[in-house]
C-alpha cells in the first residue's frame, strides 16, 4: 500500500472495504484539506490520460468544505464534468438542495460552462427525475471520481437501511427517507460502482457506530456500494472506531 504523507494523516488498509486506504486525520477541517487534495490530484490524472474529468458530487458540511478549497484552486476546470450522488426532491432555489449548495461554493466560482453541470431534476418528484438521470447516466459512465459521506445509520447517497437494493440500478427513486424529506433521488448501485475511485468523508462522534458497523459486516448500505471496490476513506479523529487502536 502506497503510504500517505505526514500531513494526510495515518493509513490504515485492510478493514474489510475491498482495496481500501483508511486516513485518520485530526478534524474535519484537515479531511476537507485532504479530500481537495485528492480530488484535483485524481482529475489531473484523469485529465492527463483520457482529456476528461467526471466527478458525482455529496451534500453534507464536509463535502462543501472541501468544495470551498477547490474553488481557490487552479485546474484545467473546463475539462471537469459535474454529477450528483442525490438530490431532495424541493425547489430548485430551496436553501436544503444539493445543487444549491454546490453551485454557490464551487460551481460558479470555477470557469465552467452549463453544460458541464448535470443537475438532478428533483423538482419533478421522485420518480420522473429518477428516470431522466438515468438515461443521463448511461451515456456518462464511467466516473473518475464519486464522493460520498456516512450517515449515523451508515446510509450513503440517499440509499437507507432496510431497503432493497438493486445491484442493476442507475438511479433510485426513494418516497420514505427517514429524515426530511421523505423524497428524494439516489444514484443506484450501477452508478456508484461504475466509478474508478470511490472516496467516503466521515466526521463527528455520531458517525462511529456507523464505520464500526461497517468494518464488522453489517448490511449497511455504505458497505453494499463499496464493496470489492477502490476507496479511499478520509476520517477525523471524532470518527475513528478504532479509537487509539491500530487495525491488525
Amino acid at each position: 500500500m502506497k503510504a500517505v504523507t505526514p500531513a494526510l494523516g495515518k493509513t490504515h488498509a485492510g478493514l474489510g472495504v475491498g482495496t481500501s486506504v483508511w486516513r485518520v486525520l485530526p478534524d474535519a477541517d484537515a479531511v476537507a484539506r485532504a479530500a481537495a487534495q485528492l480530488i484535483i490530484e485524481t482529475a489531473a490524472d484523469a485529465i492527463a490520460h483520457r482529456g476528461w474529468f467526471r466527478l458525482v458530487l455529496a451534500g453534507g458540511r464536509t463535502p462543501e468544505a472541501a468544495y470551498h478549497l477547490l474553488a481557490h484552486q487552479s485546474a484545467d476546470w473546463e475539462k471537469w464534468e459535474f454529477f450528483f450522488g442525490d438530490e431532495r426532491c424541493l425547489p430548485v432555489d430551496h436553501v436544503e438542495r444539493n445543487s444549491l449548495m454546490a453551485e454557490r461554493v464551487l460551481l460558479s466560482q470555477v470557469p465552467i460552462t452549463p453544460d458541464r453541470v448535470h443537475a438532478i431534476a428533483a423538482e419533478r418528484g421522485a420518480e420522473a427525475a429518477a428516470a431522466s438521470y438515468a438515461r443521463i447516466l448511461a451515456m456518462a459512465v464511467p466516473f473518475d471520481l464519486v464522493l460520498l459521506g456516512v450517515g449515523e445509520d451508515g446510509h450513503t447517497a440517499s440509499l437507507f437501511p432496510g431497503r432493497t437494493l438493486d445491484s442493476d440500478a442507475w438511479t433510485v427513486p426513494v418516497y420514505d427517507a427517514p429524515k426530511p424529506p421523505p423524497e428524494r433521488v439516489s444514484l443506484g448501485l450501477k452508478a456508484l460502482r461504475s466509478a474508478g475511485q470511490l472516496l467516503v468523508l466521515v466526521t463527528g462522534a455520531t458517525k462511529r457506530e456507523a464505520l464500526r458497523g461497517w468494518w464488522a459486516g453489517d448490511a449497511l448500505p455504505i458497505a453494499r456500494v463499496c464493496q470489492g471496490h477502490k476507496v479511499t476513506l478520509l476520517l477525523d479523529e471524532d470518527a475513528n472506531p478504532l479509537g487509539t487502536e491500530d487495525p491488525a
